[in-house]
Order: structure tokens, then sequence, then C-alpha cells
């Protein structure tokens, strides 16, 4: 949700400021870029210079830079913006908001901004129960601004109760569930596996293929962009998925390759198996290296479990899109696997020197559903196709 978001961090003078570090380490790790935004007494408890580092942008404080008295141009801060978070919002600052005091660059990116603004209040108990602080809070929201639940715990006075404000962890998550609640596949989990298989004939060598994984982690960075709650279960591959929400679950064999697709599409509502899992393995795999000699060794081969057969045959309600790779009658192939399979949709692609679909950046799909409808798409760019895919998915689920 936050990947690629530019976020406009606002730091005030309450000890929950040291919790900011965390913060804008995470909404980086999410793919966010970040600048920080100071009130003076919020670098009483954590340092500019700490911020700066770890967002990598400078932290504006002031309204002029020292000692050049160059002017910290707070409307481009807010313009930049596509969130404002404000963290933690003392009980100070709320009232500065409700009433449009500006005497700081908080209060005037506050006043600029024309993104959402999400507010983190941060305080003692009775200052949090206080009539006035939940006044504000109510003319806050009422303003359209998103407020970020304080919650129970230890507080500085050593009291305990409500006024904590939310863990970094728990600011992120409530950001990208807001910002996720109007997207296309908002409340939906899906399942992807992505990469081949390694079957080991000994502890050095296996049987693998070529596939790179790529097209499998661009679906689930696309679905999680899209509002889904992304599994990746993900075999031997250099390529990782950029949006930090996406769970991975990295495997090596296809007997675990297996284990985990059977018990993720237990709880998921569409499942895409883009996997090179391998038709089979090694009937028995060495537990020592294997010696090179002038005899040859002839290796007994064993079949490996069919996840797509066992998903199709467990399949409920889920929607159930499956791939085909074929050298020749790639669309024979593909119907067939339709209905062997009980899939909805199959991707199909084929291998040549024309269209390498090993190894490169780009190839040629088409999509057929579970009633032959044929779609032939050009060639294209795997983040191309990734998209494709997933609106081909949307138009069968509206039509279901």
């Amino acid at each position: 949700m936050l990947r690629n978001k530019k976020i406009l961090l606002g730091i005030t003078g309450g000890i929950a400021a040291y919790k900011c570090a965390q913060l804008v380490r995470l909404f980086i790790k999410a793919g966010a870029e970040v600048k920080v935004v100071m009130t003076p007494s919020a670098t009483q408890f954590v340092t500019p210079e700490t911020l700066s580092v770890l967002s990598k942008n400078p932290v504006v404080s002031d309204f002029f830079e020292k000692p050049t008295h160059e002017w910290n141009n707070h409307v481009h801060l807010a313009e930049w913006a596509d969130l404002f978070v404000i963290a933690p919002a003392t009980a100070n600052t709320l009232a500065k908001f409700t009433s449009g005091v500006c005497d700081n660059m908080v209060m005037a990116c506050y006043l600029s901004a024309r993104s959402k603004v999400f507010i983190a209040p941060a305080m003692d108990l009775d200052m949090y129960k206080h009539p006035t602080t939940k006044e504000n809070l109510k003319k806050l929201e009422g303003f359209g601004n998103i407020i970020i639940p304080a919650e129970t715990g230890e507080l500085a006075s050593g009291l305990t109760g409500e006024g904590r404000m939310a863990e970094p962890e728990n600011i992120v998550s409530f950001i990208e569930k807001y910002l996720s609640s109007g997207l296309p596949f908002s409340g939906k989990k899906v399942l992807v596996n992505a990469g081949p298989t390694y079957e080991a004939i000994d502890p050095v060598r296996f049987i693998g293929n070529r596939s790179s994984g790529k097209t499998g982690v661009l679906l689930a960075d696309e679905f999680c962009d899209q509002g889904a709650e992304v599994t990746l279960i993900l075999g031997p591959s250099s390529h990782k998925p950029k949006n930090a929400s996406v769970k991975v679950i990295n495997i090596e064999t296809a007997e675990e390759m297996f284990n985990n697709c059977v018990e993720v599409f237990k709880s998921v509502d569409i499942a895409v198996l883009s996997a090179a899992v391998a038709d089979y393995k090694p009937k028995e795999a060495s537990g020592s290296k294997i010696k090179k000699s002038n005899t040859e060794i002839n290796l007994e081969l064993t079949k490996t479990k069919d996840i797509l057969g066992e998903l199709g045959k467990q399949k409920s309600k889920q929607v159930l899109i499956g791939f085909a790779l074929e050298t020749e009658n790639a669309i024979e192939y593909a119907k067939e696997k339709i209905k062997k399979k009980n899939l909805d949709l199959i991707v199909v692609n084929t291998t040549s020197e024309s269209n390498p679909a090993f190894g490169s950046d780009f190839n040629t799909v088409s999509i057929i559903d579970k009633h032959n409808k044929l779609v032939n798409f050009e060639f294209k760019s795997k983040a191309d196709i990734a998209k494709d895919i997933i609106e081909a998915i949307k138009v069968f689920m509206a039509k279901k």
C-alpha cells in the first residue's frame, strides 16, 4: 500500500517522539519515500540527524536554515506529500490544529496540506480523557483528518491507561488498511506461488529448471498494491517482492511447495500458481556427493505431487488460476489442463528463440477462461503482463 508513496512525517514534542526513528524505518521498508518536519521541542527527544540518516532526506525543524538563513518552503513540502502523518501529536498540537495557530513548521505544513492527514495522538491518561482533548479530536475528524487511536499501556508519568501513541507497526498497519479500503481486492486473500523447485540428487547437485520467478513476484506485488492480503510461496529465486506487506514463504523442493500451497489454499479467495514446479525428482538422493567415475550413472526418477490437481479437487469458492508453458500446441494443451485440473483461468506462454520466457523481462501470453474464452496479448514486459493477468481475474470474478 505504501510502495512509492511520498510520506511527510510531522513530529511534535512528546516523549513518544523517540519511536519515530522506527516509524521512519518501517515506512522506508514498505517502499515509501519519507521526509520529516519537526517542532523545535521534538528535537529534544530525537535528533534531526538520526532521522535524516534513516530517511535519507534533510530534516526541517525551523522556518529558516542555520546558518544560511535559507527559507524552508512549507508549501512545497506539503504539496510534495501523498500522505501527511503527525506522530506523536501532543495535546498542545491538537489544540493548535483546531484553532489554526501557526508557530512552527509542522503547523505550517498542516495548514498547507492537500493530502490525507493521519494524526496519532500521544499524551498522559488524564490529558487524553480531558473534554477539551476529546472535543479537539472530534473537530479534527470533522475537518477530514484521520485519527489513529491512542493505545492503552504504560505512560511516561508512570500511570497505565489510554493515551500511549500507537506503536510504529500499528501506525503503518492502520494507514495501509485505510488506503486499501477502496481498492479492487480489498479484503481478499491471495496465494501466489513462483519460481523453480530444486530436487536434490546429492548434497551438491539438483534437478531444476530455468524459471526466474519474476512474473509471480510481480503478481504478488500488484495484488498487494490493489488491496489484497498476499502470501507468496517462492522457490529459489533472486527476485523478491518490493512490497513489504507480501508474506513470503521460501521453499526449495516440490514437496515443500505442495505442502505449503495446500495449507495456505484453505484460507484464500484467489490462488495463482505461476511456479515452475519439477514434474519429477530423484527417487533417492545420495547423502554424500556422488564422485565422478568412468562409469555411467543411472538416475531413477519418480513423479512429484500434482499441486494444481490437488487444489482443483479441494476448490470450493476459490478462483484458481494455473500457468502452462509449452513448446508446441500450447492452446490445445492449455484447454485440456483447464478441465483436468478444474481451473477457472489459465495463462499460456511458449518458449522459443523469438520468445525466451525464461530469464527475460518480456513475454507473450494468452489467457483462457473455463468457458474457452481466449484473449491473446502482445509481446510486453512481465510487469505489464502481471497487470493483464490481474485484470482478467477481475473480469472473471465480476461475471462469476
